[in-house]
């Protein structure tokens, strides 16, 4: 499979570039600074420079893709996630993949009272943003998994992804690694569980 990452150099979108090519996938791996990405030369992985602010260099990026895993981050630039979604949907893969954060847009209810606090006093300015994004690619029909507080560590054997629906509900949600939440999202870019415009959670047990 031909997988296209976005985000490739930071935590998350490492994990998922080294697993995807440790698979046998052929990857396209995008970031602003793939220099950055701790993940060994292969024949099957091609570093790609972009920005998603611009639109020619992601434009072309993002051309012909067929599956796309974004794991973009915040950053420290407002906006970046809206703007990475635009690109993406601008794109048309057939599959789409984006990662989010459990406790905001559509899992806030799921996560409870203390989780949706924490999450609008930390992520007080970044949070329109992320749910602006997720709201946009759930429209057009993506799968977006929304992750617990997120850790070192390898990867759990016993990973799964749940609908949101089906998500533990708890005080405040268990950790998942970011090996563990690469894991998930490449299985069900390999296997999908079901159509898009839902959200999964991706748990280690």
């Amino acid at each position: 499979m031909k997988l296209t990452i976005l985000g490739a150099s930071g935590g998350v979108g490492v994990e998922l570039t080294r697993q995807a090519v440790e698979r046998g996938h052929e990857v396209v791996a995008i970031s602003r600074r793939p220099e950055r990405g701790a993940v060994p030369d292969s024949p099957r992985l091609t570093r790609v420079p972009a920005d998603v602010f611009d639109p020619e260099s992601i434009g072309t990026a993002l051309s012909g893709a067929s599956t796309v895993i974004s794991v973009l981050g915040l950053a420290d630039r407002p906006g970046v996630l809206t703007a990475g979604s635009q690109a993406v949907l601008a794109a048309a893969p057939d599959r789409l993949l984006w990662l989010g954060a459990f406790g905001s847009g559509r899992s806030a209810r799921a996560a409870g009272a203390l989780t949706r606090t924490l999450l609008g006093t930390f992520l007080r300015a970044e949070l329109g943003d992320k749910v602006a994004a997720d709201t946009a690619i759930l429209d057009g029909g993506g799968t977006v998994f929304h992750a617990g507080p997120m850790s070192s560590g390898p990867v759990s054997p016993r990973r799964r992804a749940v609908d949101l629906s089906e998500a533990p509900r708890k005080l405040f949600p268990a950790s998942v690694s970011k090996a563990t939440v690469a894991a998930a999202m490449l299985d069900e870019a390999e296997h999908p569980s079901g159509p898009g415009g839902r959200v999964l959670v991706p748990l280690a047990s």
